[in-house]
Parts: C-alpha cells; sequence; structure tokens
C-alpha cells in the first residue's frame, strides 16, 4: 500500500471506529443490543449513505489504493471475528458438562433439523425463481433457503451476552452450544450448495473428505488439544507463557487458526474451539487483557464493517423481506419450543431460548454474501437474508435485556436476573457504556 493511503486509511478507521461506539452507546441506552448500533454506524458510512456524497469521499480518499485499502480492512474484519469467537469459546469453557449434553442435544437436532426440512418441503410451493440467483440452481437455492431459516448466530448472540453480562451462565451456554452444534452441519451443507451451483463442480469424494476432516477437527479441538495446551502452558520450560502470557495465549489462537486453514476447516469456529484450549486458572489475567482491547477496537470494527458492507438499491423487495422474515421466524421459533419442552424445559425458560436461538446475526450475513457471490441467490434475497440476520438479533437482544430487567431468570436455575437488576441499580452509568 502506497504511503499516501495509509493516512486515509486510519483516518477512516478512526471515523468508523468513533461512530461505532457512538451508536452503540446510543443504542444501549435506548435498552437495544449494541451491537446493532455498531451495524448501523457501517451502513451510516458505506457506499449508500454517507457514500453517496463527493465531499466524503473525497475527504477520504476513498478511491486512491482501494485494492490495497480493501485487503486491510479485510483484515481488520477477520481479525475481530476471529477475536470475538475465540474469546467467546473461552467464556463457555464447561460447554459440554455431562447434564447439559441431553438438553443441547434435543435443542440442536429438533430446533435446527426440524426448520430445515420444513423449508425443504415448502420449496415445493413456493415460486423460487423470485429468490433465484444468476446460476439458476434449484437444488442450491433450496439448501440455502433451509441453512437461512435454521441457523443462530455465535458471534452475535455472543455479544449480546457479553453486554448483557451473561457470557458466563448456564443459559448462555446452552445456547452457544446448540449453535455451534447447528453451524458445523449447516457449514457443510452450503459447502455442497456452493458445490453444486459451481460450473466445474466439486467432487463427491472430495465434499466428504473435507466433512470428515472437520469432524476431526473439532473431536479433536475439544478434547486432546486443549490438554496438550493446559500442559504446555503449565510447562516451567515454557518461558513465552511465563514472561509473555498474552502473546502466548494469542499464539494459541493463531496456532488453531492455522492448522485449520492448512485442513480447509472453517476459520470462525478454529478461534471459538481455541478458547476451549485456555486454562482461565494460568491465562486468566491475559484472557482480561486481549477482550479489554478486542471489544475497545477490533470486535466493533469488525460489525461496522459487516454494516459497510450491506447493498441497498432499487432491488430491495418489502414484501419478499416480511414475507421470509415472518416464515423463517415461525419455523425457527416453534421447532425450539418442541426441542425445549422435549428437553425438559418449561415456562419461560422455552421462550427465552427459542428467541436467543432464533438470531441469525453474522452467519446470516455470512451466508447471504457467500450465496449471493456464488450465483445462488438474487440481489433482492441476499439484501432480505441480510436484513432478516438483522432483524432477528435485534429482536433477540431486546427480548433478553427486557427479561433481565424485570428481574426474570433466563432459566429458572439461572441467578442472572437478579445479578443483571443488582448491578444496573449499583453503577447505570458504566452498564450503559
Amino acid at each position: 500500500m502506497p504511503g499516501s493511503a495509509v493516512g486515509p486509511l486510519i483516518l477512516f478507521l478512526a471515523i468508523l471506529l468513533v461512530s461505532a461506539h457512538l451508536l452503540a452507546n446510543l443504542f444501549a441506552r435506548l435498552r437495544q443490543p449494541r451491537v446493532i448500533g455498531e451495524i448501523l454506524a457501517g451502513i451510516l458510512l458505506g457506499p449508500f449513505v454517507l457514500g453517496k456524497l463527493s465531499a466524503y469521499t473525497n475527504v477520504l480518499q476513498l478511491n486512491n489504493a482501494a485494492e490495497p485499502k480493501k485487503a486491510a480492512l479485510d483484515l481488520m474484519y477477520q481479525l475481530g471475528l476471529l477475536l470475538l469467537m475465540f474469546l467467546s469459546g473461552a467464556e463457555t469453557k464447561a460447554l459440554f458438562q455431562k447434564y447439559e449434553r441431553k438438553q443441547i442435544a434435543w435443542l440442536a437436532s429438533v430446533g435446527t433439523v426440524l426448520p430445515f426440512f420444513v423449508m425443504l418441503g415448502l420449496a415445493t410451493v413456493i415460486p423460487l425463481a423470485w429468490f433465484m440467483g444468476e446460476k439458476q440452481n434449484r437444488t442450491s437455492l433450496i439448501l440455502v433457503m433451509g441453512i437461512a431459516v435454521a441457523v443462530t448466530s455465535i458471534p452475535v448472540i455472543s455479544r449480546i451476552f457479553f453486554d448483557l453480562k451473561i457470557l458466563h451462565t448456564r443459559f448462555a451456554r446452552l445456547v452457544l452450544g446448540v449453535a455451534m452444534l447447528e453451524d458445523i452441519g449447516l457449514w457443510a451443507v452450503l459447502a455442497v450448495a456452493t458445490a453444486l451451483a459451481s460450473s466445474v463442480g466439486m467432487p463427491k469424494q472430495a465434499i466428504a473428505m473435507h466433512i470428515v476432516l472437520t469432524i476431526i477437527y473439532f473431536i479433536l479441538g475439544l478434547t486432546l488439544a486443549p490438554r496438550a495446551t493446559k500442559r504446555i502452558s503449565k510447562s516451567r520450560f515454557n518461558m513465552l507463557a511465563n514472561n509473555s502470557p498474552v502473546t502466548f495465549t494469542l499464539l494459541i489462537v493463531f496456532g488453531y487458526v492455522a492448522v485449520a486453514s492448512l485442513l480447509d476447516v472453517n476459520l470462525v469456529f478454529a478461534a471459538f474451539l481455541a478458547g476451549f484450549a485456555v486454562s482461565r486458572k494460568r491465562l486468566g489475567d491475559a484472557l482480561e487483557t486481549i477482550s479489554r482491547f478486542s471489544f475497545a477496537l477490533f470486535i466493533p470494527v469488525y460489525f461496522a464493517l459487516v454494516g459497510y458492507k450491506l447493498i441497498f438499491d432499487k432491488t430491495f423487495s418489502i414484501t419478499m423481506l416480511l414475507a421470509f422474515l415472518a416464515g423463517a421466524c415461525m419455523l425457527k421459533l416453534i421447532s425450539v419450543v418442541l426441542g425445549a419442552r422435549l428437553a425438559g424445559f418449561r415456562g419461560l425458560d422455552v421462550i427465552n431460548l427459542a428467541v436467543a436461538t432464533n438470531a441469525r446475526g453474522g452467519p446470516g450475513i455470512v451466508l447471504a454474501s457467500v450465496a449471493y457471490e456464488a450465483g445462488i441467490i438474487s440481489a433482492a434475497f441476499y439484501t432480505t437474508l441480510v436484513l432478516v440476520a438483522v432483524l432477528t438479533s435485534q429482536a433477540a437482544g431486546a427480548w433478553l435485556e427486557f427479561v433481565l430487567r424485570k428481574g426474570w431468570p433466563l432459566l429458572s436455575v439461572d441467578s442472572s436476573a437478579a445479578a443483571f437488576v443488582a448491578d444496573k441499580e449499583k453503577a447505570p452509568e458504566q452498564s450503559a457504556a
């Protein structure tokens, strides 16, 4: 990147970061998820709002060295996403406790499999031409629609849990456990959908091998790798862990991501699993340092760039948005309610779990981008999927904040609501910030 482009890029990042924090604080005061304000900041600063003003573009010199700037912004985007997933994994290390496995299995299987296959069945009566992309691949489109209905966001719901100070609770572990199991299967389905849409296509053996490697990676990342990392971190010969624990902790993330990249495994889940490998007893202070810096810089920039990349033009259809939003939410909520009841939950617990897992967030946006670039979906459906992801995430955050503010438990065995109310009364200005 030429030196003349570095200054404008840093200026743009500064404006993006300040705007993200200001709007996030505004949304927090309005009792809305902070993440929605951060995404809105990116939309306002993006090409479809302020980007239309020539004065704004000229001052920031956005067209100067456009490709290097895009590469730099993509790096910031990926770092923010990976750090968010790593911190989420570290907070939910006790995810697969024996007494929770059955409940997570019911919620994930019924809450994901049922809406996915119902959507596949409904595709026979839906006018698919309305949603079809340039590749005109019916099978790929149906698979994408099934994923869009069933997916749950790990990054966004993790951020909402963090902002509400409930990331450590059993409720958060259940929701994130369900989301992780869901996304393993759904990303595999997306790989098949994009392969089918490709002109060359992907051999069946390659698809099978990719899925097998992913499963092996996850099993090792949850079992053997954390034990090995714990032993290495405790070793008295590990000078890096003793003298620079923050560096050592970051190297754990980079190691997981590097191996995942070599195996063509999704990097987002690699970072999430890296969080399981960190010993809180030994590296707790390092995690706290990384968390504070990440939530001050990289993670707000990540969500702002999500908004910055959105496309709003004349292809947008309000009818499509309302129809798909209503149908997707209804299928997901009913399925999760059924799964929650089979898992033994009752009353408000069922509603809270259903609303939280209905948040599509980042994965919903990623799904829209991948499917649109592959020619599977139309521009109008791309915009619809993005807005559905944002709206369901906002609804989830607003509902959970309402429940906590009322002093109601997210789960009947959780004390998170009482702690939340006490924290609000003790330091309301700090909670708003």
